[in-house]
């Protein structure tokens, strides 16, 4: 199961890579988001996949018996979902505003106002 996730986080970072590399302000942030989604998921592959045993300790033990799953990756994935979409969206009330006060969404057009 680690090698076909492995391959898919590979596919993201490269287009979030290329997306981010393009001229146009919009396709940076959907870069920025899938790349985001790609650390994400690399973290949730690094930490090892355990199917169908939750971190839960049962009624009358003092401690889990392995295999369990690994709360933390868990965690801080979803700390990062959350932090993630905050900074998502406060980037995209700031390149709307830019884009109304220059018109574009070109990088190259909006080094223009420089000077």
């Amino acid at each position: 199961m680690e090698t076909p996730l492995a391959v898919v986080i590979g596919g993201l970072y490269a287009v979030g890579l290329y997306l981010m590399l393009r001229r146009s302000v919009v396709k940076l942030l959907i870069g920025l988001a899938v790349l985001t989604n790609a650390a994400n998921l690399l973290i949730f592959t690094a930490a090892g996949m355990t199917r169908g045993r939750p971190p839960l300790v049962p009624s009358g033990q003092a401690q889990l018996s392995p295999p369990y799953a690994d709360p933390l990756p868990q965690a801080m994935i979803l700390t990062a979902i959350v932090i993630g979409f905050g900074v998502l969206a406060f980037a995209v009330a700031l390149v709307h505003r830019v884009v109304q006060v220059v018109g574009s969404d070109d990088l190259d057009a909006m080094k223009t106002t420089d000077t």
